[in-house]
């Protein structure tokens, strides 16, 4: 047993939290884009908070949990459209090869 117990370290064949990030930009880059445009729309409708007007801050809150979301969800979703062409177009390119 180690004297050290509260020290930890990853094992020499992982990967650490920056390539591993790298790593998983490189397969989906859509990814990093909607989690920065969720936290942009975020960022600027609390920003926006004191010129919300007489609309109630419970309100104020849940439309910029929203617009954060489509955010989100829309790089998701272009992410997935962007894949599904890919694959098409790699499986159309090697079906032309083969006839």
């Amino acid at each position: 047993m180690s004297a050290n117990k509260g020290w930890w370290a990853p094992p020499e064949d992982e990967d650490s939290v920056s390539e591993k990030f790298l790593r998983k930009t490189r397969q989906s880059p859509l990814v990093p884009v909607g989690l920065g445009g969720c936290l942009v729309v975020a960022a600027y409708r609390i920003y926006r908070l004191k010129a919300r007007g007489s609309t109630k801050m419970s309100i104020h809150l849940i439309h910029t949990r929203v617009a954060a979301q489509a955010c989100a969800v829309g790089a998701i979703m272009l992410g997935a459209v962007y894949t599904m062409y890919r694959d098409y177009s790699k499986k159309a390119v090697q079906g032309t090869r083969e006839k």
